[in-house]
């Protein structure tokens, strides 16, 4: 366009140094519109679990009912999941800061360039120090793929168990017709897509890691022409990400508990046990060894007299301790059961609160 005077842009510069320095401002600003959508995500995150802070749901492991807790505090620890994937997008930025521009082919140059004046031009924070890892290093592409994994981990992770609450067998939670679909012949049916959409682009964004891992693996220093296939793959993984951010942002706002539902489940698998040994320890003066035996008796007991262990009588909890009294009866309401757990990081309304305020500053 401007002539004969372009070939002279091309001094103290070579297409190895030019194209990395560009693929580093892309990924730096890519990694600001991840990081925006990921902050949006959150957000509705925090609106959900606002709502649902005295919603009382089974929390559960292998997937087996084991103590109660706040609907709001489970979405509170995907909040934190993605608090990891921000931080972790955030280091990746640290790692771009180093300018790639004068190195050149791989040797550097014999011009007089001022490395330090083009790097606060383009806002970096360092030229990179040697030229021969600089047009060879694709590591910055590495973190950055990984980081994708990771975060479409994540979301891969709570879809799956969506889809499970979402199913009649659980029926924990109602999606909105916004983000179901319907059948080709069943009319009644409602299947979550768009989360086994989420679910399934994991394997995507893995896949576009491990390429990158392979084709780095046999490449001597410096520059090879496999390294042009980065671009692609960054790209590709880049646009997956941040249309499941913005999906699964969707699915946030349009998801409901069924909390009649969970607070059944919650009465279901004897998940104050827990709260009766302590209750032992704290008033009682036994160990916790002793104090889990004399509960396993009492569940032992509850599952023989098929019934749960509110409905056991003051003689049936004796029979496990002399010294037990009515007032045992109350660590076996679920809600004082989520309200006890006042540790830092713990489930109780009181905690949750805070924790919804300090999000959101």
């Amino acid at each position: 366009i401007i002539g004969e005077e372009a070939g002279f842009i091309h001094t103290a510069r070579s297409r190895n140094d030019q194209v990395i320095t560009d693929l580093k401002i892309w990924m730096k600003n890519s990694i600001s519109d991840i990081n925006l959508k990921i902050d949006n995500l959150i957000s509705n995150f925090l609106t959900l679990a606002d709502k649902n802070i005295f919603t009382i749901m089974p929390g559960f492991t292998h997937l087996k009912n084991a103590q109660a807790m706040s609907f709001a505090h489970y979405l509170l620890a995907c909040v934190e999941m993605f608090k990891r994937d921000q931080k972790r997008f955030f280091n990746n930025l640290d790692d771009l800061s180093e300018n790639p521009l004068g190195v050149a082919a791989l040797t550097g140059t014999s011009f007089k360039i001022d490395r330090g004046y083009t790097t606060r031009k383009l806002g970096f924070k360092n030229p990179t120090n040697n030229s021969v890892d600089t047009v060879s290093n694709r590591d910055f592409v590495l973190d950055f793929l990984y980081n994708v994994s990771v975060c479409s981990m994540h979301i891969s992770r709570i879809a799956e168990e969506f889809i499970l609450w979402n199913s009649d067998g659980f029926n924990l939670i109602n999606l909105s017709d916004k983000v179901v679909t319907g059948s080709s012949i069943m009319p009644q049916k409602k299947n979550p897509d768009s989360l086994e959409y989420l679910r399934g682009k994991s394997g995507i964004t893995y896949g576009n890691l491990f390429s990158m891992l392979t084709i780095l693996k046999g490449l001597p220093l410096s520059y090879f022409k496999d390294l042009q296939d980065d671009k692609e793959i960054v790209f590709k993984s880049n646009d997956t990400l941040i249309d499941c951010l913005k999906i699964f942002s969707e699915i946030i706002k349009n998801i409901s508990p069924n909390k009649k539902r969970m607070l059944e489940l919650a009465n279901y698998g004897y998940i104050t046990a827990t709260d009766l040994a302590d209750y032992l320890v704290i008033n009682h003066s036994m160990s916790f060894r002793e104090a889990y035996k004399k509960t396993a008796f009492i569940v032992n007991l509850a599952e023989k007299k098929k019934k749960k262990l509110n409905e056991l009588s003051l003689e049936d909890l004796k029979k496990a301790d002399q010294n037990l009294t009515n007032d045992v009866f109350k660590v076996f309401d679920l809600n004082n059961s989520v309200n006890s757990k006042k540790s830092y990081g713990g489930t109780s309304f009181e905690n949750i609160k805070k924790m919804i305020i300090k999000y959101k500053k």
